[in-house]
């Protein structure tokens, strides 16, 4: 699991994903990647 902050970028925010998480995810920079919401696990 990975712990991301979400920072400002101009006037979005955006999210700094880590080099082993682009790797985890086989995405690179210009990738389109899709947030799906899901219900939550139990902890």
């Amino acid at each position: 699991m990975f712990a991301l902050k979400l920072t400002q970028i101009g006037n979005s925010v955006g999210v700094v994903l880590p080099k082993e998480a682009l790797a985890m995810l086989h995405v690179d920079k210009g990738d389109t990647v899709y947030l799906v919401e899901s219900p939550k696990a139990s902890r």
